[in-house]
């Protein structure tokens, strides 16, 4: 397209492309129509200075556009694909003279990059680069001084820390390690050579599922596999046998012979951690219970490979080829992990890596895996979803969705902020670091409880005024319209467009920046003249409130931890029996009605404005100004756009009719104990 006479030409000169260019070029690369300009700009910035520590081109060229090349060689390695095709577009984005050769500069700008991506990542760099530079050495095979493509595709593939510093996926086969850079803060050793990991923060390469440690120099010295994660003969369906790999064991003490382990003279077994002996793994039982965590964990003797007439579905394939099945075993509920990997900042990726090592790693999920086909033939299994509020919508959806035999009882892990339903099953407010394996312990004693979800339907008043989309269909814990949401409104769009509104503590203090600007206009006043609701189609009346904010509650926790419906009085006498559709409006019998997340009606209360809301957050005020108790909910939105809100996340909506009717009901898991839940522990 922007060679002479094709459509863009008029866009290139030589091998670059100017602005224009490089905006067609985005839009015809990625299949759009439209690219967000200012990302685009901030992109073409980007390529304009790549080349500030390489072979720098001219400053006219840089005024004058972009490396057509280096954009599509980039586009090409940020893609899917097989380390071999990406080893060589690296190549070909380093090679900048084009002459087929790595030269020393140029090897050193790749070292340049790497230890860039390094330090973002939060490595210790401070001895990382004579290792690179040893590593790149290694490549030029005939010690010419520079690397050809042959010998730096052929070394890359046999090269495992290259690979994993390049951000290379490697094409994955059972038993085969999955590598991350870690350092240590005591005294580690290698499993290969036995060496110790030297230097301030003892730096090597980790396997994310059986913790096998080495030097980087030793990744290619053939480590000892890692644990097979399924069984290729139906013969070994069943048969639990330990899997036993190298381990620092050190002032462990053996279970067969009771001893102390020295270091490195020892092995656990990657199921039930149980530690030996080398000279004892034989001496011992050979049978493996899969340890403490025995009722969570899928062992490998319940997965086995299947032809393809045993599974036409093609959905459970390994990369390397096999189709997995599941062996139901009874006794057990198998722990199905889905962990949203941005949530929490990187506390995610942190929790997902220790699922890992802690369950089967073909349990653990992140959002773009499709686990709960793999688990459709298991009839008795738990789900944990670690994430926030929307992750956990995200999951009751995809349950709905499938074609499951039976809907699996969900767990939370609270990651990120908010967390509204994992505080309602006493899940806490936020993940802050625990053992897992005692999480592990109370999903194991919890109790099942089924929580209401519900459908709602946005009909614009005139479908040709643009408005933003409503982000949910179901609504899992409330729906509010008014000032909460008109904060909420401002933030999201914050977050869209600051990268570093990441920490916990700069939101707080942002939301409180955008709660007193509010506070200020009071944007949302005279709430009741702008709207109409209806509790199964008996109008509500609202004449004589002063209201800012109304919300429409499943469950008792909103805005991260305030309970606005309170705590309900005593009745004096028998409550009366409330049929499904019936509504109460009653002041004085509405003041003894207590919350159900299982009862399949909704709670309606309004708020004055926002400093009633942060005295109900905070504990000033017990609770917000009680309305209605109803199962079906119509509202009118009558004159101007409005803010509202799912779940906490939010939208400006056009006049319009708004139908909230009960969905079904999910299967969740409450803890036994609740977790703290004090305003200093709020998250």
């Amino acid at each position: 397209d922007f060679q002479p006479r094709g459509r863009f030409a008029q866009h290139s000169f030589g091998e670059r492309i100017d602005a224009v260019g490089f905006s067609l070029f985005l839009k015809t690369y990625l299949e759009v129509d439209d690219f967000p300009s200012d990302f685009c700009q901030r992109l073409y910035r980007y390529f304009q200075h790549m080349d500030q520590d390489g072979n720098a081109t001219s400053p006219q060229d840089k005024r004058d556009g972009v490396s057509l090349r280096d954009v599509s060689c980039y586009f090409s390695v940020l893609e899917e694909g097989q380390p071999r095709e990406k080893l060589e577009f690296t190549f070909r984005l380093y090679d900048k003279d084009c002459n087929g050769l790595l030269d020393s500069s140029e090897v050193d700008r790749i070292i340049n990059q790497m230890m860039r991506a390094a330090d973002y990542l939060g490595w210790d760099v401070t001895e990382l680069r004579p290792v690179l530079k040893d590593m790149m050495a290694a490549i030029d095979v005939d010690d010419s001084g520079t690397v050809t493509l042959e010998e730096w595709v052929k070394g890359g593939m046999n090269n495992v820390p290259l690979l994993v510093l390049l951000g290379l996926k490697m094409t994955e086969r059972d038993g085969q390690h999955i590598w991350r850079m870690k350092h240590y803060n005591k005294p580690t050793y290698c499993c290969v050579c036995q060496g110790m990991l030297l230097g301030l923060r003892k730096q090597g390469l980790c396997c994310t599922c059986c913790k096998y440690t080495v030097h980087s120099q030793c990744a290619n010295k053939n480590p000892e596999l890692c644990a097979r994660t399924f069984v290729k003969s139906k013969k070994e369906i069943g048969v639990a046998a330990h899997d036993w790999i190298r381990a620092d064991c050190s002032s462990a003490k053996c279970q067969v012979c009771n001893k102390k382990i020295k270091t490195l003279a020892g092995r656990r077994c990657v199921w039930c951690k149980e530690m030996r002996h080398d000279e004892c793994v034989f001496s011992g039982l050979s049978s493996c219970d899969c340890g403490p965590l025995r009722d969570h964990i899928l062992p490998p003797w319940a997965i086995y490979a299947v032809s393809k007439e045993e599974d036409s579905s093609l959905l459970n394939v390994t990369p390397d080829g096999h189709i997995l099945q599941i062996v139901p075993f009874p006794d057990i509920h198998p722990l199905l992990v889905f962990v949203n990997p941005k949530s929490g900042g990187k506390q995610g990726e942190r929790v997902l890596r220790k699922f890992q090592f802690l369950l089967h790693p073909r349990q653990d999920n992140n959002l773009a895996h499709p686990g709960l086909h793999f688990f459709h033939n298991l009839r008795d299994y738990r789900i944990l979803v670690c994430g926030g509020d929307g992750t956990v919508g995200w999951l009751l959806d995809a349950i709905d969705k499938a074609d499951l035999q039976v809907h699996p009882p969900v767990a939370v892990l609270p990651l990120g902020t908010g967390n509204d339903l994992a505080r309602c099953l006493r899940w806490g407010g936020g993940y802050e670091g625990s053992d897992l394996r005692e999480i592990l312990k109370e999903i194991e004693a919890s109790e099942l409880v089924p929580v209401d979800r519900w459908s709602i339907q946005v009909i614009p008043e005139d479908p040709q005024e643009a408005g933003d989309p409503e982000p949910y269909e179901i609504i899992n814990n409330y729906f509010s319209v008014g000032v909460d949401a008109s904060i909420a409104h401002l933030f999201s769009r914050e977050k869209r467009n600051v990268t570093f509104l990441v920490l916990r503590m700069k939101n707080k203090l942002r939301y409180f920046e955008f709660a007193t600007s509010e506070t200020i206009s009071a944007s949302c006043k005279k709430l009741k003249d702008c709207l109409v609701i209806e509790c199964c189609g008996r109008p509500l009346d609202l004449s004589s409130k002063s209201l800012e904010a109304i919300a429409v509650l499943n469950i008792p926790s909103i805005h991260g931890g305030s309970n606005l419906w309170g705590e309900s009085k005593k009745p004096d006498g028998m409550t009366p029996d409330v049929e499904g559709g019936e509504v109460i409006t009653d002041p004085e019998l509405l003041k003894t009605i207590s919350q159900d997340m299982s009862d399949k009606r909704l709670e309606v209360v309004g708020l004055e404005g926002v400093i009633e809301m942060g005295q109900i957050y905070t504990g000033l005020k017990s609770a917000g100004q009680r309305l209605a108790q109803t199962s079906q909910i119509t509202i009118r939105l009558t004159t101007k756009a409005l803010p509202m809100q799912i779940d906490g996340e939010p939208w400006m909506q056009p006049p319009c009719t708004i139908h909230i009717t009960h969905k079904n009901q999910a299967s969740m898991l409450m803890a036994t104990t609740s977790k703290s839940s004090s305003f200093f522990h709020r998250k």
